[in-house]
């Protein structure tokens, strides 16, 4: 799927935005979070294709998508996905992984023609289960982005934003995957913008949600997403919430675990 040519949409600002889609029924548009492009939600694409027809994209500055924007707003990012629903036939299904699952949330909030919205592991803090983003840290990604100092946005992001542990991420940068990661740094601002730089559960947005929701956590996460899931379950009128046995936050390496669960609600 990922080896052919996307499609591409104009975004209000002009941005062209890169997309695929495959499979037939009903549209659902698939957004990946930090580090993810198109390709990395191709796999998923391809599980629930046969069920409908799913959308993969590269969110702007990511892949073969532009990026026309003078600074790193929320706003453009629910543009380019109002002009995808437009292209899939005016409305569709969401599915939003970490804080792609966050940029669903906020699309549908502000009124997107959306049908059903579907999230895993939205990267809310609640309760204190995890500390918080040092002061700071949403300005000094930014600046390390700014001065091409891209393994230090990255490795920040990790340890702050994210919360990884310092000798993991060591890991991580000794891997075969660490160029990848930092191929995508100059778009972590837009993560962090999306997500918040406190994390906070924007509870009052969450309210305005009318449409059919489910929330996901893997049952091998950390216990902080199972209760953030829960918090936004909680949040929006007659959303419901569901643990994915056996997955944690890299579920999208297994598109099976989500099959069942996606189909049925999209269903």
């Amino acid at each position: 799927m990922t080896t052919t040519s996307p499609q591409i949409v104009a975004s209000a600002d002009g941005t062209p935005i890169a997309y695929e889609s495959m499979g037939d029924g009903p549209p659902v548009i698939l957004i990946g979070g930090a580090f993810n492009d198109r390709t990395t939600v191709a796999a998923l694409a391809a599980t629930l294709a046969p069920h409908v027809t799913a959308v993969v994209y590269d969110r702007r500055g990511r892949g073969d998508s532009g990026d026309n924007a003078d600074t790193f707003a929320v706003e453009r990012e629910i543009e380019d996905l109002a002009a995808l629903i437009a292209a899939a036939g005016g409305r569709a299904s969401l599915f939003g992984h970490s804080s792609g699952g966050i940029l669903a949330l906020e699309a549908t909030a502000q009124g997107l023609p959306v049908e059903r919205l579907a999230v895993y592991e939205t990267p809310f803090v609640v309760d204190g289960l995890r500390p918080l983003p040092a002061e700071g840290t949403a300005e000094q990604i930014r600046a390390f982005v700014a001065k091409e100092r891209r393994d230090e946005a990255v490795r920040l992001f990790l340890t702050e934003q994210v919360a990884v542990p310092a000798g993991m991420v060591d890991g991580m940068q000794a891997s075969p995957a660490w160029p990848f990661l930092v191929g995508l740094a100059h778009t972590l601002p837009y993560d962090v913008a999306v997500c918040g730089a406190d994390l906070a559960l924007p509870a009052d947005r969450l309210a305005k949600i009318g449409v059919p929701t489910l929330t996901m956590a893997g049952g091998a996460s950390p216990a902080w997403f199972p209760a953030a899931a829960q918090a936004v379950a909680g949040a929006i009128p007659g959303a419901s919430y569901l643990t994915v046995a056996g997955q944690d936050h890299g579920v999208l390496h297994n598109p099976d675990a989500l099959r069942e669960p996606l189909l049925t609600f999209l269903r």
